[in-house]
């Protein structure tokens, strides 16, 4: 899957269980540091709070290498794991939820509580805008003057993020494209020019 929902706005929501608050919100991050940040950010913002519990996914969510979550001083495995199971089966990548949680008096118990945090986090991303993010491949290639018209034709039927053509001996061709196109784009070019096109390595 070379796209993926991602938070298109940032949401906040409470709800109030047996006397404790819990506001609950979510918000687009492209770095795992992103996230920490935003953590940070809910404790220096709301310090009299019972605890800031998270669980983040950065990432296409079908191939996830990152995530994390924390309980923030909640039982072991009552916040931030049912926080971060909700995450992984929502298709949803890019995503940090913090759940901020005022102790209203009355304890909920270990799975009182694991269903506050989870449901929480199910409730916000029921009501979370969302929209799609691309992962964009750069390419590089050399073309010939006489191949620019139909190399651009050909361009334009793909997801291509952007494009830049620098006029030297040779036209070098910079663009961007859809992962998900990349395999058949070439091949198509590679047909339509009989092989006659010098693809580059793009420095990491």
């Amino acid at each position: 899957m070379s796209s993926y929902k991602v938070p298109s706005e940032p949401l906040d929501v409470e709800e109030t269980i047996k006397n404790s608050l819990f506001t609950t919100r979510a918000r687009n991050v492209s770095t795992a540091e992103a996230a920490k940040d935003f953590v940070r950010e809910m404790n220096r913002s709301f310090p009299d709070a019972s605890h800031h519990c998270w669980a983040y996914i950065v990432g296409n969510p079908s191939s996830t290498t990152l995530i994390g979550c924390s309980d923030d001083g909640e039982p072991s495995g009552t916040a931030g794991k049912p926080m971060l199971h909700v995450l992984l089966h929502s298709d949803i990548g890019d995503i940090v939820v913090v759940c901020t949680r005022y102790f209203g008096g009355t304890k909920l118990g270990t799975g009182g509580l694991a269903r506050a945090y989870g449901g929480g986090t199910k409730l916000a991303l029921k009501q979370l805008p969302l929209k799609e993010k691309i992962n964009y491949i750069e390419l590089q290639c050399e073309l010939e003057y006489s191949q620019l018209k139909d190399f651009e034709h050909t361009l334009s039927e793909y997801q291509v993020g952007r494009s830049k053509f620098d006029y030297q001996g040779q036209i070098l061709a910079s663009f961007s494209i859809s992962e998900s196109d990349i395999a058949q784009f070439k091949l198509s070019i590679n047909n339509q020019f009989k092989g006659q096109i010098t693809w580059n390595t793009i420095p990491s």
